[in-house]
């Protein structure tokens, strides 16, 4: 472990539930990227953003699927689309397995 991080710099990554609404094909990012559209609930609406998990799903096993994000980060462009938010997931080499709930929970909840 490197870094230790306070209860309060915790509280301050916004990490909340969201449903995969779209999945599409990302052929202008550099490395193999599907563009999601995702949404977390009424309060906050629905987020773009990109994802390198093209190894380990289909645009077809997406749809519908829970998946944890960061909110709080600033949009970032990538090559010609906005990502406004970071959709978490284990890094295994060039392999990302999505963080999600283990039942299906409100969009938009946080994780705490």
């Amino acid at each position: 472990m490197t870094n230790k991080l306070s209860w309060a710099d915790f509280e301050k990554v916004e990490m909340r539930v969201g449903t995969i609404l779209e999945v599409n094909n990302f052929p202008e990012a550099r490395n193999p990227s599907y563009q999601l559209l995702v949404d977390f609930g009424d309060e906050i609406g629905k987020r773009k953003t990109s994802a390198q998990i093209t190894s380990l799903y289909s645009k077809e096993e997406l749809l519908g699927k829970q998946v944890v994000a960061v909110l709080n980060f600033p949009k970032k462009q990538i090559a010609n689309f906005m990502s406004e938010c970071l959709v978490l997931g284990a890094v295994e080499g060039k392999n990302v397995t999505l963080l999600q709930p283990g039942k299906t929970v409100n969009n938009g909840l946080r994780i705490l």
